[in-house]
């Protein structure tokens, strides 16, 4: 799989003026799990928005560089 940008693990769309797209807040944490080859210890259907806001974080990206 190649990098969108250095340091990034995976691809992530872009909008049309160049920043990454939001991820979607209703994204299973089974789905970032696997993609991101993390193990968070969550319910797998939890939603991205649910323990983004459990953990204190923003992004998807702040929870996975750990910001």
């Amino acid at each position: 799989m190649s990098k969108d940008a250095p340091g990034m693990r995976g691809i992530r769309s872009r909008t049309e003026s160049g920043p990454l797209r939001v991820k979607r807040g209703d994204t299973h944490m089974g789905t970032i799990e696997q993609k991101y080859q993390l193990d968070l210890g969550v319910n797998s259907n939890m939603h991205l928005k649910t323990y983004l806001r459990q953990v204190g974080k923003d992004s998807l990206n702040d929870l996975i560089t750990g910001k």
